[in-house]
């Protein structure tokens, strides 16, 4: 049987030594890789503080649609650097056709999804979500060996894609996740990571996700999903062996692979089972046809550890097994039996995991191992900086068709916040210090500051005189400002500046003021809203020196505040004749 996910990844090549400068002395090469060294760890300082600060300030829960039940989880790390389970909550979708597929019912999902947050009391907004393998297309390609600058270019034209990957549909009608797995500089070719899935699957999830409250920020894969958690629990476990080779088993009605993780990555073999085996897999107790069932399902499994052994000269003790089927213990005997050199077991993607007691009754259930998929999500704290030390060699998968827009958002709010930390850490020493010396001169010097109350009072009383004055000096600025943008012959009255800056609400700016030499000032500026200018011509109407004002333009500006799109505006001001 031909298999698309077989050999899906590949180790990486080393790479080759960067070519010395011609003609550069050795003095100048120490030199040169010394403040190279220096600035690197300097940036991958910054990066790795930037990278926490963004995992600690950015939650995430992980949201699981299954046919008929939503899995939520969220965890944090603990002062001991331990990871603990703070939420977790599985919900029942009654009501629903056997058989039924998440998106047949998206309001239905989309209700109980809002019910599901309110009683797990989940808080956080961000989202991670899981497409089903069947709705995403994964392949590796082979490519002419290109730099970052190049590939880019061959992406953005849309070229690569349409050489390498025969879709079916249009390639808009997708959205594309790419990452370079290989390089091989002797046969000057790469090999590259290509996970596709339809926009319409995509934004029927996350209509979903949004009607239930929340805001999808990572879209993965389920197969990857469950690499997260596995190498997780092998990180908290801390076995090598295992976190350099473990092989997991999905087995049940939805996805059947098998996925070997060697070296951290993995390489996933898809296993076929009809619709008949599904009905078997739920309703039958016929030992022959379960039997029949297992024959050819470890048929698949076994040529699989076969090819993967054979290829690596790597021997596969044990399976880790996720499944969703409530008798899979039968099957795994049975497993263990047509393997019988292979182990056969369970995975739990909780364990090693700090659970509260309150949280206990929910997760004290013989099969956890379907709860992988929620748990991998659940571990996807987003990281914009790249400090997210259960990355190996396959970054995290994210199909969000937004995702760079969304990152740079992030990465603008993790910077802000480092930046204010900073000013305030600063602000902070430098009031210690203050406060410091202050202390030891009223302890040495306490004769000299009997007077202390009243300077206080002065002090206070000299402010609220400096910040009234500051306030008219503010008024007088800004018209000085407003003037200069004026042309005319004549000289304006400053009375009639003084009461248009005067009439100006917080959110109204001016670009432009023209006087004719007569009764006529044109205002042109941008606002927040409608509201604002109908403000801004109520205050002049009630101003001495103008004696009309009306709105002649009003447009959208081309000047933005955030999100929020401008009003440009042209005002006429008809002046009082003196």
């Amino acid at each position: 049987m031909k298999n698309p996910f077989q050999n899906l990844f590949k180790k990486k090549d080393a790479t080759d030594a960067p070519t010395p400068q011609v003609n550069q002395s050795e003095g100048n090469k120490k030199k040169s890789d010394f403040f190279s060294k220096l600035k690197s760890k300097f940036g991958s300082g910054l990066k790795n503080r930037l990278g926490k600060n963004a995992v600690q300030g950015e939650e995430i829960v992980g949201v699981e649609l299954a046919p008929g039940e939503i899995r939520l989880s969220q965890v944090s790390n603990n002062k001991a650097n331990q990871w603990v389970l703070d939420r977790f909550y599985v919900h029942k979708v009654e009501g629903l056709p056997e058989g039924s597929t998440v998106l047949e019912h998206p309001d239905k999902y989309g209700d109980e999804l809002k019910l599901a947050l309110q009683k797990s009391k989940i808080s956080t907004t961000n989202a991670a979500i899981a497409i089903p393998v069947t709705s995403a297309i994964i392949r590796v390609v082979t490519a002419p060996l290109m730099s970052d600058e190049e590939l880019k270019k061959a992406i953005d034209t849309d070229s690569l894609w349409e050489n390498l990957v025969q879709l079916t549909d249009n390639l808009a009608d997708y959205s594309v996740f790419h990452q370079v797995i290989n390089r091989n500089t002797t046969g000057n070719t790469m090999d590259i990571l290509f996970v596709a899935s339809k926009l319409s699957d995509i934004n029927s999830y996350t209509d979903i996700i949004k009607k239930g409250g929340l805001n999808a920020v990572i879209i993965d894969v389920k197969c990857f999903a469950l690499k997260s958690a596995v190498d997780q629990i092998n990180q908290i476990s801390g076995s090598i062996e295992e976190s350099n080779l473990t092989a997991v088993l999905e087995f049940g009605l939805d996805e059947n692979y098998v996925m070997i993780l060697y070296e951290n990555n993995p390489i996933i073999t898809d296993i076929f089972i009809r619709s008949q085996d599904r009905k078997t897999l739920t309703e039958s107790n016929n030992q022959e046809e379960m039997e029949a069932l297992v024959r050819r399902y470890m048929t698949q499994v076994k040529q699989a550890v076969q090819d993967f052994e054979t290829k690596y000269e790597k021997r596969i003790r044990n399976l880790k097994v996720s499944s969703n089927l409530p008798n899979v213990e039968e099957y795994l005997a049975s497993f263990r039996k047509n393997m019988v050199n292979t182990g056969f077991n369970l995975f739990d993607p909780l364990d090693g995991i700090k659970i509260p007691a309150q949280l206990e009754e929910n997760v004290k259930i013989s099969n956890r191992s379907y709860f992988s998929t929620v748990m991998g999500l659940a571990f996807r704290k987003l990281d914009v900086f790249g400090y997210y030390k259960f990355v190996t060699a396959v970054k995290n998968i994210n199909l969000l068709p937004n995702r760079d827009s969304m990152i740079a958002q992030k990465k603008a709010k993790v910077f802000s916040n480092f930046a204010f930390k900073g000013v305030v850490g600063i602000v902070a020493a430098i009031y210690i210090v203050l406060f410091g010396m202050s202390f030891w001169q009223i302890t040495t010097l306490n004769k000299k500051n009997e007077g202390y109350e009243n300077v206080v009072e002065e002090h206070q009383l000299k402010t609220i005189e400096r910040d009234k004055y500051l306030k008219e000096k503010g008024k007088i600025v800004k018209s000085l400002e407003l003037s200069k943008s004026i042309k005319s012959n004549k000289v304006l009255n400053f009375r009639v500046l003084a009461q248009i800056a005067s009439a100006v609400p917080k959110r109204v700016r001016f670009s432009k003021i023209d006087y004719n030499g007569s009764n006529l000032i044109i205002l042109e500026g941008s606002a927040f809203s409608d509201q604002d200018i109908l403000k801004l011509i109520s205050n002049l109407k009630t101003k001495k020196l103008i004696s009309q004002a009306s709105l002649a333009n009003m447009n959208i500006s081309n000047q933005s505040q955030g999100s929020q799109t401008m009003k440009g505006f042209k005002i006429a001001c008809i002046l009082e004749m003196i």
